[in-house]
């Protein structure tokens, strides 16, 4: 059912913003995709940027070959040092929105060094007000690079049982891509997708390529290689209606998720 813009407006004007007849009239009236041909890739921070050069030299010349072809918004994880700051905040009983502050500062910390690594190839890190400036930089440059962490702060929405920030990088760069209206989310990380265990502890661990984010729930997996609100922001979003998590410490597998080659592991909203 579609809406005339006075429609909409009436609407808006007379009604509650909770209101079921409101919230259908606006939701037939969205459907923009502002950068529809550019890729959101994440970079993991504990499993691809604190390598340091084993992990990111190889991973830096494929994205430069990579984006001849290609546009691509490069989002950074936080990793290792994230969560021993976490663990200290946490000890001092300090609360998840001060725990997404100090996160966010080891995400931008991974953006600035990949950053300086591009910038003779004209890539510029861009943040806060700057994100303003990704259509120029995708136009001129077919890449920039942003700090992963979700921009809320203080406002960090908590999680029931923990003051970990439930919505840390792996949810920051999923909602960039939908907001965008990207066309894929890819999740460049150590390993080369989702097992039914953890591969690095668990030997017996399967691999598995392709699942949706119900099956997921169902088998336990929620917790396993994406942070887990990511999973319900798939379910509900409306452009990215599937991420692919891939290997980066193998060369080339980039270069084959970008060209729509099922590398690693896709998950689905359904």
């Amino acid at each position: 059912m579609h809406h005339t813009t006075a429609q909409l407006e009436q609407l808006l004007m007379q009604r509650s913003l909770t209101d079921a007849q409101l919230l259908e009239a606006a939701e037939a009236s969205a459907d923009f995709r502002i950068l529809p041909d550019a890729t959101v890739l994440k970079i993991g921070g504990q499993s691809v940027i604190d390598r340091g050069r084993a992990g990111l030299f190889p991973l830096v010349d494929e994205i430069v070959s990579a984006r001849k072809d290609h546009k691509l918004l490069i989002g950074t994880g936080a990793g290792t040092r994230a969560r021993h700051l976490y663990s200290i905040a946490a000890g001092l009983n300090l609360p998840a929105g001060v725990l997404a502050q100090l996160g966010a500062s080891v995400a931008d910390q991974n953006a600035a060094m990949l950053g300086q690594l591009l910038a003779k190839h004209g890539i510029p890190v861009v943040g806060g007000a700057g994100l303003s400036t990704v259509p120029l930089s995708i136009a001129e440059v077919n890449a920039v690079i942003f700090s992963g962490m979700p921009p809320y702060k203080l406002w960090m929405r908590p999680a029931a049982e923990s003051v970990i920030p439930p919505y840390r990088t792996d949810a920051g760069c999923f909602l960039l891509a939908e907001q965008f209206g990207c066309k894929a989310m890819i999740y460049v990380k150590d390993e080369n997708g989702l097992y039914t265990g953890n591969p690095k502890t668990d030997k017996h661990a399967t691999f598995i390529p392709k699942i949706s984010v119900d099956e997921m729930k169902a088998q336990g997996l929620q917790d396993s290689i994406l942070e887990f609100p990511v999973l319900d922001l798939l379910k509900s979003a409306r452009h990215i209606r599937q991420v692919q998590v891939i290997n980066g410490l193998v060369p080339g597998n980039l270069t084959r998720a970008l060209a729509g080659e099922h590398v690693g592991t896709i998950i689905t909203a359904s």
